[in-house]
This record gives C-alpha cells, structure tokens and sequence, in this order.
C-alpha cells in the first residue's frame, strides 16, 4: 500500500492502472483516505484547537463520504460527458483510483506549521489535483490529458460551487 501510496503521489500512470484493475484494493483505497483524513484532521487541530476526538472522528466521516461522492460524480462525468470509445470503468475502478490520488494530502499534518502552513496547504491540493487527474485518465483509458483535466475541472464546480453556498447559508468561513 505504501508503494502504491508513494507512485500515485509521483504521479506514475502505471500504479493508477494497478489499483483500477486490483479489486483487492478497495480496502487499501480506503486506508489511504482514512490516513489522509487523520493527517488533514490533526492539521486542522493544532491549527484550530477544539476537541480532539471529535476532530479524529468528523475528519475521517467526512473524508470517505467526500471520497465516496467525488468517486462517484468523476465517473458519472467521464463515463457519461468525456466518454470515447475506450472508456470502460465502473464506481469502484475510480474509487481505488481517486482514493490513491489522495495520498499527498498525508502532508496536511503539517498545516499548522507557521508560514508556509497554509502556502502548504495550497500546493498539496494542487498535487492532489494533479494525481486526481492522472488516476481519471488511466481509470477511463483516456489518450489524451486534457480529456482528464475537463472532468476534473467540472467534477470540482459540481462538487465546489454547492459546498461555497451551503457554508455561506450555515455561516462558515470559505
């Protein structure tokens, strides 16, 4: 799991072929979002302070329901609006594929470092953009990276344009 956690961080192709076509993945898929939320959630703890427990527990809830929707949205899209003629997957392919493009964000624990805490914060997310859309193109069979890009880009308004207006109507912070 490591090995594969390191190669979809580095962005190797091969490793998101790997976990697409591993159905003994599925498990490790969902440690890799279990691990990426406690790193994301201690962050956010010593960035934030409040309860540690429920910090630990409201990280890792949200981060596999979020895994599980994005998952789901980024195949809806690419293998309905950026299909080809190739594009063969199913729900569970892209999960294992998008869970590992999360592994970057195992970083996040050092968020609350001061000064480039948040400059961190920026470019892991970026990196995990970039691995989101190397697993889209190898778990969809795409030739072309651009094909990638378009539905990672409208995966994110579909799932980031409904998150600005639910914490601007509860009163959270962008």
């Amino acid at each position: 799991m490591i090995r594969r956690m390191i190669g979809a961080a580095l962005l190797q192709g091969p490793i998101y072929e790997e976990v697409e076509n591993d159905h003994t993945a599925t498990l490790q898929a969902a440690l890799v979002v279990i691990i990426v939320s406690i790193s994301t959630a201690l962050g956010s703890y010593f960035t934030f302070g409040g309860n540690f427990i429920i910090a630990l527990a409201a990280g890792i809830i949200f981060g596999l329901g979020k895994w599980a929707v994005w998952a789901f949205i980024t195949y809806i899209i690419g293998t309905k609006l950026f299909n080809t003629e190739d594009t063969h997957a199913n729900w569970s392919q892209m999960a294992r594929g998008t869970a590992f493009s999360q592994a970057p964000g195992v970083l996040f624990i050092f968020s609350a470092l001061p000064v480039i805490g948040q400059m961190l914060v920026v470019m892991v997310s970026i990196w995990q953009l970039c691995a989101m859309t190397m697993a889209v193109k190898h778990v969809l069979d795409y030739r072309s990276i651009w094909r990638a890009v378009g539905v990672v880009v409208v995966g994110f308004l579909v799932v980031a344009v409904p998150m600005v207006i639910l914490q601007a109507m509860v009163g959270v912070p962008a």
